[in-house]
């Protein structure tokens, strides 16, 4: 008689969801687990998300594939601290998501994507669970340490 003690953890559902910018320049799949109708989404009220149109979900970096080079084409905006990459169609404009980088692998050893699920093909808006996130708060305020804000008055970028 085997022990219940002895065998594996049940593995917990995952799906694939294709993805990707509204030309079709950009294209990934994400294999998000638990599923992304069993899971809370993410929306930020800082002002970068709400701009961006961001509603989060955070799969490790490895369970984003990109396809046909996407990863390499993607455009990329940084600002504040630097520590995260706002990541964007440079043909179309769309607003993919968030890279985090190091953010979290110092003390996690992982590396996570925010992707935003507007942008996974046949996602029902109104079937996802949403959370939210004060970042208006808990963020420290943002300004684009590199100067490059623009100027109403001068009418130019500094």
């Amino acid at each position: 008689m085997t022990s219940v003690a002895n065998e594996p953890p049940p593995a917990e559902k995952s799906e694939s969801y294709p993805g990707g910018c509204h030309c079709g320049y950009i294209k990934y799949t994400v294999e998000l687990s638990p599923p992304l109708y069993e899971r809370t989404v993410n929306q930020c009220n800082c002002s970068a998300c709400t701009r961006l149109g961001y509603m989060l979900v955070y799969p490790e970096d490895k369970f984003v594939t990109w396809h046909n080079n996407s990863e390499e084409r993607v455009a990329r905006y940084v600002f504040n601290t630097k520590s995260r990459d706002h990541m964007f169609c440079p043909k179309c404009g769309t607003s993919l998501g968030i890279d985090f980088r190091e953010v979290h692998r110092a003390k996690e050893g992982k590396r996570y994507i925010g992707v935003n699920v507007r942008n996974l093909d046949n996602v029902k808006l109104d079937k996802l669970t949403m959370g939210s996130f004060d970042g208006v708060t808990a963020l420290e305020p943002a300004h684009d340490t590199a100067g490059t804000w623009w100027d109403e008055e001068k009418q130019e970028m500094r």
